[in-house]
């Protein structure tokens, strides 16, 4: 809105304020008139009566001689007669201030419409442009404008350009964090391989010499060359799996995770999930129970989707008790599909259930193995399918993971 349709509309309100006040003014001054006359009428009357009292009937029938309404009083309203039934009215003067007042009314709400039509466009100007910045629009500046929206108008620019000037440098440090994860991942590969090799040559080497005739004596030394040479095994494992979990994070961060994703029923990424990690539930004398529910299906990558429900499963087997059970379960409603595993275990620790899915996170009852990434993955990976996980302690006990997938 320019600065001249502020004029107008300002001359249109002034104009339609001023012709309804003198409609007012022009209705008081006739009522007044009217008032005026009729008390001269009614001196005139006593007057008269008083000075010839034989022509009181006369007086009185003369003014009977029409027939109007009672409204006002006066000095004749002791005889019953009023303003209006004399007649006593300036019909030109009170049709100019009704005619005055109707037009006034009607500038008033033509200049209103004006106005509000007026706000209407400028606010959905502003809408559109914030619409437009959401929808990923960039570079977008509005034209300078003085109104009344003016600014607010400034005001949005500014955090808008604060927004893109604060998500640029979001962006970059993620970015930077993507490629240092990537780089540390690619490193460890030299020192991890070289270990392995040397590792390798060793237990050889060890064999061979326990093939060998070789003294009583360092037969048990041999033996503890072993088990160190297993528990340097098992760590570089751990090494090699925490590689594998760095470039994953960095692919994340990075935004360059790709996802197949295609209906799959729930049952059969829970089925395979189960299957891939039996030994251990064996190892540990855990049963799971999948019970099936009909066919549901939810559209996921199922390879990446079963890599985060293996986690859940896997921290449920970890915190349950030997000869227990994990349990499965899912179900279908209009709004998303939900999938829960808990455990028979204690449940969570008050403390660690803020920070389960922070990644690196430990929780106070965690073994010493795992590196604490598994829940965040999990965690990433269902929330880039439209979908979320939350944690909580089951009422009669046991840790509960609950999953759930969004329709697109």
């Amino acid at each position: 809105m320019s600065r001249k349709s502020d004029m107008k509309i300002t001359i249109l309100f002034v104009l339609s304020v001023g012709l309804i006040a003198a409609a007012i003014t022009a209705y008081f001054l006739t009522v007044y008139y009217r008032h005026v006359c009729f008390r001269i009428l009614g001196g005139f009357c006593e007057s008269m009566i008083e000075n010839n009292p034989d022509s009181r009937q006369a007086v009185l029938e003369l003014l009977k001689t029409k027939d109007f309404r009672v409204t006002e009083e006066g000095s004749l309203s002791n005889y019953g007669y009023y303003p209006a039934n004399l007649g006593i009215t300036d019909t030109a003067a009170l049709w100019i201030a009704v005619l005055g007042f109707l037009a006034g009314g009607i500038l008033f709400l033509f200049a209103f419409c004006y106005w509000h039509r007026k706000s209407d466009i400028r606010i959905q100007a502003l809408t559109g442009y914030l619409e437009r910045i959401n929808t990923g629009v960039q570079g977008l500046v509005f034209e300078s404008s003085e109104d009344e929206f003016s600014k607010l108008q400034d005001e949005i620019y500014k955090t808008v350009t604060e927004l893109y000037q604060t998500r640029e440098e979001a962006l970059t440090a993620r970015n930077n964090y993507a490629e240092n994860l990537s780089n540390i991942a690619h490193q460890l590969k030299t020192p991890i391989t070289s270990i392995s090799l040397t590792v390798q040559m060793a237990k050889e080497h060890l064999g061979d010499t326990c093939a060998a005739e070789m003294p009583q004596g360092c037969a048990s030394m041999a033996c503890k060359m072993h088990a160190n040479i297993k528990d340097i095994e098992r760590q570089i494992s751990r090494l090699m799996h925490l590689e594998e979990a760095l470039l994953l994070l960095s692919r994340i961060d990075a935004g360059t995770l790709a996802f197949d994703r295609k209906p799959t029923d729930i049952f059969t990424i829970l089925s395979l999930a189960s299957d891939n990690l039996y030994e251990l539930f064996m190892q540990k004398n855990v049963l799971i129970d999948i019970p099936e529910m009909g066919e549901i299906n939810i559209n996921v990558d199922v390879n990446w989707t079963m890599e985060a429900v293996m986690n859940l499963m896997k921290n449920c087997m970890e915190a349950t008790g030997i000869g227990t059970a994990v349990h499965c379960s899912y179900e279908k409603n209009p709004l998303y599909v939900q999938i829960r595993i808990w455990d028979e275990g204690e449940g969570f620790a008050k403390e660690d259930l803020p920070h389960l899915f922070e990644r690196f996170y430990r929780g106070r009852k965690a073994k010493n193995t795992g590196i604490g990434i598994g829940l965040s993955l999990s965690k990433a990976i269902i929330e880039m399918q439209n979908g979320i996980l939350r944690a909580f302690n089951l009422p009669n006990g046991g840790a509960c993971f609950e999953v759930r997938f969004y329709a697109s």
